[in-house]
C-alpha cells in the first residue's frame, strides 16, 4: 500500500466514530475525496457520497463501506459519579473489561477506565460465570454524579482506546478496522476511476448505523438508485487456532479479496468479480453465505428497485474487539479487484440473472 493511502486509513481509523457519531470521521473521508470526486455530497443519516460521473444516462455502480464502528452509550451517572452504559453495536463484555473507553463529551473528548469486581474479590463459584455487561461500569475519575455531569451528559458515546498500530509492514491492528477498511477501499476505488473513467457512473459510499440498524445503506441505495450496489465489508478468516474450517472454509490473512455467494447476491456479479480476479491475477477466495450475509449487502438489495447486489469483504482476526487485525495488501487487491470489475462493464453489460 502506498504511503498516502496509509496515512489516509491511519486518518479515518484514529479518529472515534460509534453508530450515530460518525461526523469526524465522514468529515475526514469527505475531505479526501474533494481532491479527485466530481461531487462529494452527505444526507441526512450522515452518509457521504463521492461520484465520478461518465453520463447521467449511464448505469450507477455503487461502492460501499460503513465507517461507523462499535461503542457505549452513558445511560446513567450514579451518585458516586460511576458512569454506567449500554453497548452501540455488537460487543463480547469479557473484551470490554478493563478496556479505557474514550468518551465525545460537549466540553471535549473524556476518558474513562471500564471496572469491574477485581477477581480477588469474587466468590469462587463466580469466577466460572461469564461477565455480563450489566456488571461494568465506567470510571472517569469523578467524586460524583455532579462532579462527572461537568465533563459528560447521558447520551455520550465513546469507543475503546486503541489506536492503529502496525504488527509488522503487511500486518495492521486497531479498533475500527471494522469497517473502516471497506470505507477505504470504497474510496480508493472511486480515485482510481477518477484517473481512468470508466463507462459507467461510479459512486463511493460511506455509510452509517451499519452496526445497529443498516439504516444508512438503505437510504444510500434508494438516493443512488443504482445498477449495481457492492458492499465492502470484512469477514472472519480460518488461519488462528480453533477457527472453524468447515464453516467458512480456508481464508486467511494475506490470502486476498473474499467473494461471497449466496442468498443476497446477484450471481452474474459474482460472476464477473470473480472472471475480473482470474483476469487479472488477483488472489482470492470464495465464501458461502446461504441465507443473509450479514451486512449492507442485506439492505442494499431490499432498497428502491433492488439493484444488483455483491459482497467483497477482508479478512479480519479478531471481530469486534478493541485488537481487529488485517494484512494491509488485502485492501490494496480489493481495490485492484474492484477497479477492473467497473472497468469491464459496457453498453448492453445485463446484470439480470
Amino acid at each position: 500500500m502506498h504511503k498516502l493511502g496509509l496515512a489516509f486509513l491511519k486518518r479515518l481509523i484514529d479518529q472515534a466514530g460509534p453508530s450515530g457519531y460518525e461526523r469526524k470521521v465522514a468529515a475526514i473521508w469527505r475531505d479526501e475525496a474533494t481532491s479527485f470526486a466530481d461531487l462529494v455530497d452527505r444526507d441526512l443519516t450522515g452518509n457521504s457520497y463521492a461520484w465520478v460521473k461518465s453520463a447521467e444516462d449511464r448505469p450507477v455502480i455503487v461502492i460501499e463501506g460503513h465507517i461507523d464502528e462499535i461503542g457505549v452509550q452513558i445511560t446513567h451517572i450514579d451518585p458516586e459519579g460511576f458512569l454506567w452504559f449500554d453497548e452501540i453495536g455488537g460487543w463480547d463484555a469479557q473484551v470490554l473489561t478493563g478496556q479505557r473507553i474514550r468518551l465525545e463529551g460537549a466540553h471535549g473528548d473524556v476518558v474513562g477506565v471500564i471496572g469491574r469486581k477485581a477477581a480477588h474479590l469474587l466468590q469462587p463459584e463466580d469466577r466460572e460465570k461469564a461477565i455480563k455487561l450489566e456488571s461494568l461500569w465506567l470510571d472517569i475519575g469523578a467524586t460524583s454524579r455532579e462532579d462527572a455531569l461537568k465533563r459528560v451528559a447521558i447520551g455520550d458515546a465513546g469507543v475503546v482506546e486503541a489506536p492503529f498500530v502496525q504488527l509488522t509492514d503487511d500486518l495492521a491492528v486497531s479498533r475500527a478496522m471494522d469497517n473502516r477498511t471497506g470505507a477505504w477501499v470504497a474510496l480508493e476505488v472511486a480515485r482510481a476511476c477518477a484517473a481512468k473513467r470508466p463507462w459507467v457512473n461510479v459512486v463511493a459510499v460511506a455509510s452509517t448505523q451499519e452496526e445497529t440498524s443498516y439504516g444508512g445503506a438503505f437510504t444510500a441505495a434508494f438516493k443512488t438508485a443504482p445498477t449495481v450496489a457492492i458492499a465492502i465489508d470484512v469477514t472472519h478468516p480460518t488461519d488462528y487456532p480453533g477457527a472453524d474450517k468447515k464453516r467458512d472454509d480456508e481464508i486467511a490473512l494475506g490470502s486476498g479479496p473474499v467473494l461471497t455467494r449466496g442468498a443476497s447476491i446477484n450471481p452474474i456479479v459474482y460472476e464477473r468479480l470473480l472472471a475480473a480476479a482470474t483476469a487479472e491475477r488477483i488472489a482470492h477466495t470464495v465464501q458461502g453465505s446461504p441465507r443473509q450475509t450479514w451486512t449492507t449487502a442485506d439492505a442494499m438489495i431490499k432498497s428502491g428497485k433492488g439493484p444488483a447486489t455483491a459482497l467483497v469483504s477482508i479478512p479480519l482476526r479478531y471481530m469486534h474487539s478493541p485488537n481487529e487485525t488485517v494484512n494491509l495488501n488485502d485492501l490494496q487487491a480489493t481495490v485492484d479487484l474492484l477497479v477492473a470489475f467497473v472497468q469491464a462493464i459496457e453498453p448492453g453489460t445485463d446484470f439480470r440473472p
